[in-house]
């Protein structure tokens, strides 16, 4: 059986450890009747990595971690008909499957998409996940449209900054974010935010500077214990959308104006097989038709070489490290 080259886990351990990822030699793994069996050109490391690798323990197998992930098609499943070997594609993955630290990786074909022309594979690896995430936010949890005012709590992470640009082109109205640096607050102004305010200090007043009368749609990556505040600059039957933990939830704060809130995570989809599974391939058809139209810009700043475990513990780090703007890139080199 072929082999192949890929980055995976063993046993939890910090990012520091040498031991925490490595390299290792796996099975070319077969597709299924739905799959795309892709060769890696790039990934992206997101902090949804951090966390399986922090929880996985000792694993049975190696866990080769990784979603975003930007390739050529090697070989296709019997059911496949919208996509032929040699093709160029970006995905975002499956929590339930061997992910894209690797030189092959498997995707159903319904949640992969061609990418985009005018990006080179590096920097199109920086947004599949985020967009997806942000896409599902304010497309189908916030239905962002018309003249609606949008806050991003969290501007100049991976998921803010496309959310930004996704924001930009749905409404007219204002989009707003928060960045508590300056470097933060000229990213965001550059992806398409109107203005920033400080997440750190009590938002209302701040909002009431700008002279918005209140947010039809909030998405959230700093949310915990934050409930009275949002719903202070939200306006009524305003949507809240949270990609992060809330260990509790005072609904009492959204009564008054009829307020909801919903959980975003892009990985329903693939892990309970909805039946509107293929929604995120077009998701991701969608986007790359908007870089392509200079309308979305990649959000990577930063790109290592070499997907391997070395450079994957120093890439995570910077992830970890909590003060990463945009995304953090991993280009492979020739296999």
């Amino acid at each position: 059986m072929p082999t192949m080259p890929a980055v995976a886990v063993t046993e939890s351990l910090p990012i520091t450890n040498p031991n925490s990822l490595v390299d290792v030699d796996l099975p070319v793994p077969t597709p299924g009747q739905n799959d795309l069996l892709i060769e890696i050109r790039a990934i992206s490391v997101n902090p949804i990595d951090v966390k399986i690798r922090q929880g996985a323990g000792t694993p049975s197998e190696p866990l080769v971690l990784g979603f975003d992930g930007v390739g050529q098609v090697r070989a296709v499943g019997e059911a496949v008909e919208d996509f032929a070997i040699g093709d160029e594609v970006w995905f975002a993955g499956d929590r339930t499957r061997q992910g894209s630290y690797a030189r092959y990786t498997l995707v159903d074909h319904r949640v992969a998409a061609r990418r985009p022309g005018t990006l080179a594979a590096a920097s199109a690896a920086a947004l599949p996940l985020t967009a997806i995430t942000a896409s599902e936010a304010l497309c189908e949890h916030i239905n962002l449209g018309g003249d609606d005012a949008f806050l991003m709590v969290g501007g100049a992470g991976g998921v803010g900054s496309m959310a930004i640009q996704l924001a930009r082109v749905l409404t007219q109205g204002p989009v707003i974010a928060t960045a508590s640096r300056t470097e933060s607050d000229e990213w965001c102004r550059r992806l398409g935010a109107d203005a920033t305010i400080d997440h750190h200090r009590p938002l209302a007043e701040q909002v009431q500077q700008l002279g918005v009368e209140g947010f039809q749609g909030i998405l959230s990556a700093y949310s915990s214990g934050r409930e009275a505040d949002f719903a202070e600059i939200m306006a009524p039957f305003g949507r809240l959308v949270v990609i992060d933990a809330m260990p509790s939830l005072n609904t009492n704060a959204f009564k008054p104006k009829s307020l909801s809130m919903v959980a975003e995570s892009m990985f329903t989809r693939t892990q309970f097989h909805t039946s509107d599974i293929a929604e995120q391939g077009r998701i991701l058809a969608r986007v790359a038709d908007l870089v392509d139209n200079g309308k979305v810009r990649s959000t990577m700043t930063k790109c290592f070489k070499g997907i391997n475990a070395a450079t994957l513990r120093e890439a995570t780090e910077l992830v970890e490290s909590g003060h990463t703007i945009g995304k953090v890139v991993v280009e492979a080199d020739a296999w």
